[in-house]
């Protein structure tokens, strides 16, 4: 099963991504707030997954993103934000995300991708 460092500024969100990973068998190895904790905590925890936010105060995905794909271009990123937000979302592909999905979203959809890297 896969370790998850889940980056997102809504805690709702963190806490939904959670209980889903978690009952299926995943480890969510931390979460943060924005994109600077969540860099920081990459480094820190190693995951094998992150799940990040677009938007977000102090650091956004993007730039989240960015640092991290320079520090580990092998990084497994999934992107997921909300609705309409496309050109946000081709810039995330060109910085090396690896998959995008948008809120909300099914259980099943996280749990897929995320399955098919474990």
């Amino acid at each position: 099963m896969a370790k998850v460092l889940i980056v997102d500024d809504s805690r709702t969100s963190r806490r939904m991504l959670r209980n889903i990973l978690s009952e299926h068998g995943h480890e969510v190895v931390g979460e943060a707030e924005n994109g600077q904790v969540g860099y920081e905590k990459f480094i820190e925890l190693e995951p094998d997954i992150v799940t990040l936010d677009i938007t977000m105060p102090v650091l956004d995905g993007l730039g989240a993103l960015d640092k991290i794909m320079n520090l580990d271009e092998e990084a497994i990123v999934i992107m997921v934000s909300a609705a309409g937000q496309k050109e946000k979302m081709v810039e995330a592909i060109k910085l090396g995300a690896t998959e995008f999905i948008q809120k909300p979203f099914q259980p099943e959809q996280i749990l897929n991708i995320i399955d098919s890297f474990d």
